[in-house]
């Protein structure tokens, strides 16, 4: 049977939740948080089920956005989404660059197509269309920026009160972003680890869910898409490689759940990505614990000194899921100093018209470290995520003007 014949408002196919560490059983009946344990909820389907009532060729007949993957979402009807246009995010090749660099076939998957401009936007999307339906009223968040963003919107098109509490050094135009669309948006002297804090402490008194990373089981299930879209747009191939800005971690440990359960269907074959938590030198705890042959971060990484927000997490609540996933995946961990980030960002605009955030333009420095180090082969197909759009991180300061009153020297120009 397939969804030409399936009831599509009853196409769910959410079994139970599970807990990462222990592995216990949790109904999946009304919005919970962390797990009896401590450790992230996630969510499990019948994927037999799944297997026998959907097909690639009906997936192809449906609008090209993420809730197209419905059987291995865990929505229980279309009514109840909350969207903002979440359509597919293109896979732009880079041969230009992927030369320069040493390598052979380099794509950028670009999120700063998303609604707020960044891959928040999946997470949150599906986060909030569970809360609505599980009937949240109040949601509060602790962010680097863009999850705020994407958080404030999505509430008000749910109709739910938000909180969004962020770093003092938050960039601007994230935090107007923010407080736009009608979050109350508070600065938090200290780093997202402080804003996590206000928002625990304020839980009984103030009535609201705890929406940070992976404090509940449905951000990584919009997270999902990504990989869902990867294997789709590579007809249903995988790449050997993905390079993916780790702060939360939220995305490389939704996409390595998202290739298995699509073996698991038999839509795919073969050897899955190498998956790279990419973070940089000034922010390193990931890093740091996978070179130790540690399975968690120890203890917060102290002090952090990085200008790429998105990853300046001091000890990730989803850390031994990064790091399961990272080792399963005979992947690995690496770090990019800072300045080299900016010099390859401001040259990639230059050179390619690819305007990358400082968190994708971190891939691109690991992918070029990868090759140069040799732990990446130079005929590996590599995927780097831009997680943003470049426009809501700064830019070098335009200083050339002109005086049109006067006669101009062409030749200075």
């Amino acid at each position: 049977m397939n969804t030409s014949t399936l009831d599509f408002e009853k196409a769910c196919f959410v079994s139970h939740l599970e807990c990462s560490e222990t592995g216990s059983r949790i109904e999946a009946d009304k919005l919970h948080g962390l797990s009896t344990s401590g450790a992230p909820l996630l969510v499990k389907y019948d994927l037999i089920s799944a297997q026998n009532s959907f097909n690639k060729k009906e997936l192809s007949h449906r609008p090209s956005n993420i809730w197209r993957y419905r059987e291995l979402l865990p929505y229980k009807s279309t009514k109840d989404i909350i969207s903002l246009g979440e359509m597919m995010t293109p896979l732009i090749e880079m041969p230009l660059t992927a030369n320069k660099l040493g390598g052979e076939s380099l794509l950028i998957k670009d999120e700063g197509r998303m609604p707020t401009a960044s891959f928040k936007a999946r997470g949150i999307a599906l986060a909030v269309t569970m809360a609505k339906s599980f009937g949240i009223k109040k949601i509060a968040i602790p962010t680097a920026g863009n999850a705020g963003a994407a958080l404030s919107a999505y509430a008000a098109r749910a109709g739910i009160e938000a909180y969004v509490f962020t770093p003092e050094d938050t960039p601007e135009v994230t935090l107007k972003e923010i407080a736009f669309h009608g979050a109350k948006t508070f600065r938090v002297k200290g780093l997202i680890d402080s804003c996590g804090k206000v928002v625990n402490g304020g839980i009984d008194e103030m009535g609201w869910f705890d929406m940070s990373t992976l404090k509940e089981p449905y951000r990584i299930e919009g997270k999902k898409t990504m990989g869902f879209e990867i294997a789709e747009q590579l007809n249903w191939s995988l790449p050997d490689v993905i390079f993916y800005p780790t702060g939360g971690g939220t995305g490389i440990i939704a996409m390595w759940k998202a290739f298995k359960e699509l073996k698991e269907i038999g839509w795919i074959q073969g050897p899955l990505p190498r998956m790279v938590a990419v973070q940089t030198t000034g922010c390193a705890p990931i890093v740091h614990a996978f070179e130790n042959g540690s399975d968690s971060v120890l203890k917060p990484w102290n002090p952090v000194k990085t200008n790429v927000h998105g990853v300046r997490v001091p000890k990730p609540l989803g850390d031994r899921l990064i790091l399961r996933t990272i080792r399963e995946s005979e992947g690995f961990a690496i770090a990019v100093e800072d300045f080299e980030v900016e010099d390859s960002r401001i040259a990639t605009a230059k050179e390619t018209g690819s305007h990358l955030c400082p968190e994708g333009s971190a891939c691109l420095v690991a992918y070029q470290k990868s090759l140069r180090k040799k732990m990446i082969r130079k005929t590996d197909q590599a995927v780097l995520f831009n997680c943003a759009n470049g426009l809501k991180s700064p830019m070098p300061v335009q200083t050339l003007e002109l005086d049109v009153s006067e006669n101009i020297d062409y030749s200075k120009l």
